[in-house]
């Protein structure tokens, strides 16, 4: 699949009429479905949850299914090569300005000149304006709860865009996936009337994700003295619990004569300094190292050299980082609500994530014990094993399945 040779909305016309039944062929098999998957950012270069999570059920779709086409709606990006070649998959790049604009305005320009028959969108949100059945994948509905919320303007547009175009759009979809059971109940909670159309579709770990020889991350120790470290991604959004997991590391600190650095991922050094000020801790600043953002394809060999992994977050939906580490063989420290438990079920350390003294506890327990962290490091192995990015793609796919070709399944 060719960016470069891909047609552009503009160049694509393939007919607006609805779709009709199908029909098997003489050889019992079915035409090909017409599937539209949006996938608005997944070709930046700078990828979260969500755009990992849409860009690998893509990769697997393209393993599992050579019959029926599929049509990936993105918005034009650095990173066009995410995206293997299949000869069923073709890029439809989208233009338009603002998150709202592309999904509203252009996206529905796009998916009736492609003539899809089904259109799965991939990140909580959706077009308004859509005539085929469509499927959602809702993460979370953390943007409808009352969490405070710093960050840019164009963060808390996003936010207030999610807030108003979800409730609309759940009302007129075929069916919703969400990403742990635990998030199906807060959904449930807010939409009652989505009972008999959601289900769980639990996120997998990359192949990628796997115990490294050391000189695979060899390069690592000019960086890094000594070379082990704790490891943690951080950044600005409240979930993430930066202000906990920076009091539980200082209360480690205090009480280890050799404690090992802290390194923060997806933190610049001014949001560091600004927490470190308000929490009184600046001195701590000697022990954490920034590497800022690391690319999703480095950040299997962070997890391989660190000591633990901490994702002690308020809230989280699934909490894909936690397996990601489990498949490198690193001991996790997570929290005991949320989703966290369900995705680590008993293959890590878990914490109150609003209590900084566990925190400092498990990453004492976790670097002391050579034991525990064996242990963790095997059960981890065994846990992240459970959850394959093939098997979400299957069920995806087995839903496109009943609602295109209902006659058929």
């Amino acid at each position: 699949m060719n960016y470069q040779k891909t047609n552009y909305i503009n160049a694509i016309d393939v007919g607006t009429r609805s779709p009709e039944k199908q029909r098997p062929s003489a050889s019992g098999h079915y035409p090909p479905m017409k599937i539209g998957i949006e996938a608005q950012r997944i070709f930046r270069p700078k990828k979260h949850g969500m755009d990992i999570v849409a860009l690998e059920l893509i990769r697997h779709l393209q393993q599992i299914d050579t019959h029926n086409q599929y049509y990936i709606f993105v918005k034009p990006d650095a990173d066009h090569t995410c995206i293997p070649e299949a000869p069923n998959f073709e890029i439809v790049a989208v233009q338009g300005q603002t998150y709202l604009d592309w999904e509203q305005i252009y996206l529905p320009q796009a998916m009736k000149r492609t003539g899809v028959e089904l259109m799965h969108f991939t990140s909580n949100t959706a077009s308004l304006r859509c005539s085929v059945p469509k499927i959602i994948t809702l993460h979370d509905v953390i943007f409808m709860e009352k969490m405070p919320f710093k960050g840019t303007n164009y963060q808390k547009l996003g936010w207030a865009y999610r807030r108003w175009i979800v409730p609309k759009v759940m009302n007129h979809c075929a069916q919703v996936f969400t990403v742990s059971h635990y998030e199906k109940a807060q959904i449930l909670a807010k939409f009652p009337h989505l009972e008999t159309k959601l289900s769980v579709v639990h996120n997998g770990v990359a192949a990628s994700f796997t115990e490294l020889p050391a000189a695979d991350y060899q390069s690592l120790h000019e960086k890094i003295k000594p070379k082990q470290f704790l490891f943690f991604l951080g950044n600005e959004a409240p979930k993430k619990n930066m202000q906990n997991v920076l009091r539980g590391y200082a209360q480690y600190v205090e009480n280890h004569h050799s404690p090992l650095p802290l390194v923060i991922a997806e933190t610049v050094p001014k949001q560091l300094r600004d927490w470190l000020t308000k929490l009184r801790l600046s001195w701590l600043a000697n022990y954490i190292v920034l590497p800022c953002y690391i690319p999703n394809h480095q950040i299997g060999q962070w997890y391989n050299q660190a000591a633990a992994f901490l994702y002690p977050s308020l809230r989280e939906s699934f909490g894909l980082p936690i397996l990601e580490a489990m498949a490198c063989g690193t001991p996790v420290i997570t929290s005991n609500t949320s989703a966290m438990p369900e995705v680590a079920n008993d293959a890590a350390l878990l914490v109150d994530p609003h209590q900084p003294h566990e925190i400092a506890q498990a990453i004492q327990q976790v670097t002391n014990d050579k034991s525990l962290a064996a242990g963790l490091r095997d059960k981890g192995l065994i846990n992240s094993q459970q959850f394959t990015w093939v098997h979400h793609a299957q069920k995806v796919q087995q839903a496109y399945k009943a609602l295109v070709r209902p006659e058929a399944h």
